[in-house]
């Protein structure tokens, strides 16, 4: 399988016009330092730093500053928060123009039984239809795409040059778990004054489809992540300890209870928010929002995405453009996870004294997420369950990015040179702490970029591709490529 860089991608890519030879080298540089990039992202993976589960927390964070001094950032620092830390770090390359970056360092949890290869071994596998791939947990979200983005600076230094940008950094530990303390990093006074010097904010992507189609996101929706628990002793009612079975006929239910506050949270049709006040401030989409995602619906594929996600319908039948409209512009209720009493084999003839489920909610424009910790409080105390305990482990408001901000401009001029029309998107469906950056205090804009195409972010098997069978899809050092290419784009724009 051949590497390929971003410039071949595909049969139209020709010369990068202001920046084409002087970018040879890096492109020579980056395929000598091929295995020892690869190589770092494997043992990148290998460590596991899961904040669900304080697993590999401080190792994680230590790799992580490691990783950034070894690509050439000159301050480095460790910046503690209530929970997990965080990173700040800069690289002054004397240049006229400064970005930010954001990085995570945690990942989300694994059942090693659910993978076809133990999930810390970043194994290299042939993948029918995609090439050679790294299999991981973290080979995506998003320890590949960022690996790409410090061996495109390993590139450029081994050559003995500056970046093109001066580059302003800070990494969390916690956006597995809604970021909950992410905002003590960024507005440190010494993050956020360096972070006022920024024009805009990248978090290094994987933006490939498998058929080589470029999506630029514009934003993404929020979120919360709670949990509901409904018990006996908090309720007043029911047991406090689990009691047998038959106590049902003259003892109430935790459990029903907790069902029943949930099924106050969603319309008859067991889909629409019906949080009172949950959704009342959800800007509807703009028209220009719509024009995006007609020309999305027109040119993505909708058997595609239904076989990706295991599906024959979308919700009430709708068509193919009502599909991607919900995703775009809906608030949800989703319940993650559901769990009271015995799970194990077989049964257990027992009446719960505690049940617990947890949630997300995602929230579009206008929407805040403590707006919707608050609608969803007053909801249950409304309609008599106020016992529940409503525990917001994490969460953060929508973000949003105009199309004429230059971290987006960057990224369509480079790409359309290069032979490749990108699809302009409103949002993301899921969502990452952006507007830290892009709301008060700061208000820079913020994207997403990267070529290169992984799948299976918190799901088994979760894959990077390493060399790529399709002309269309970049591989690693593509994906290098094109990080060096966009900092070089950033500087000039």
């Amino acid at each position: 399988m051949q590497r390929r860089d971003f410039l071949t991608i595909t049969a139209a890519a020709g010369t990068v016009a202001h920046a084409a030879e002087d970018l040879k080298p890096v492109r020579a540089e980056i395929t000598k330092r091929h295995d020892e990039a690869v190589n770092r992202l494997r043992n990148w993976i290998k460590q596991p730093s899961i904040a669900a589960e304080n697993r590999g927390m401080n190792e994680g964070c230590d790799l992580m500053m490691r990783l950034l001094r070894d690509a050439g950032f000159t301050t480095v620092k460790k910046m503690p928060t209530d929970g997990q830390p965080g990173v700040f770090a800069t690289l002054d390359a004397g240049a006229p123009r400064t970005i930010g970056v954001y990085f995570m360092y945690d990942v989300k949890q694994v059942d090693p039984a659910e993978w076809s290869s133990p999930p810390w071994d970043a194994a290299l596998v042939d993948k029918p239809g995609l090439g050679r791939v790294i299999v991981g947990r973290g080979a995506v979200n998003q320890k590949g795409p960022q690996s790409a983005f410090l061996a495109a600076l390993h590139a450029i230094r081994g050559l003995g040059r500056k970046p093109p940008v001066n580059l302003v950094f800070v990494a969390e530990g916690e956006e597995e778990i809604g970021s909950p303390h992410f905002p003590q990093v960024v507005h440190a006074p010494e993050t956020a004054a360096a972070f006022r010097k920024c024009s805009g904010v990248i978090m290094p992507s994987a933006m490939q489809n498998p058929d080589g189609a470029v999506t630029i996101s514009l934003g993404a929706k929020g979120v919360i992540e709670v949990e509901l628990v409904s018990s006996g002793e908090k309720w007043g009612r029911g047991p406090k300890l689990d009691v047998h079975s038959s106590n049902e006929a003259r003892i109430d239910s935790p459990a029903w209870h907790l069902v029943q506050a949930l099924n106050t949270l969603i319309a008859k049709d067991g889909h629409t928010p019906a949080i009172d006040g949950f959704a009342d401030k959800a800007r509807p989409m703009t028209p220009e929002e719509k024009a995006m995602v007609r020309e999305g619906a027109r040119r993505q594929n909708e058997a595609a995405a239904k076989k990706l996600l295991g599906v024959e319908r979308w919700v009430h039948d709708v068509d193919w453009l009502e599909a991607l409209e919900l995703l775009v512009s809906k608030p949800t209720v989703n319940i993650e996870g559901l769990v009271g009493g015995y799970t194990g084999p077989g049964g257990k003839t027992v009446l719960p004294h505690r049940a617990a489920a947890k949630l997300d909610l995602r929230l579009v424009p206008n929407m805040t997420a403590q707006g919707a910790l608050s609608a969803l409080k007053a909801h249950l105390a409304k309609r008599g369950f106020g016992d529940i305990e409503v525990n917001m482990t994490g969460g953060y408001d929508p973000t949003s990015t105009p199309a004429s901000a230059a971290v987006i401009r960057a990224q369509q001029s480079l790409l359309r040179r290069a032979g490749i029309d990108p699809i302009l998107w409103p949002r993301n469906a899921g969502s990452w702490p952006g507007y830290v950056f892009t709301g008060p205090p700061l208000n820079i804009p913020a994207g997403h970029f990267g070529l290169g195409h992984g799948s299976g972010a918190h799901a088994p098997n979760e894959y990077y591709v390493i060399e790529s069978a399709n002309p269309k899809v970049a591989g690693y050092d593509g994906a290098v490529m094109s990080m060096a290419e966009y900092l070089y784009e950033l500087a000039a724009i």
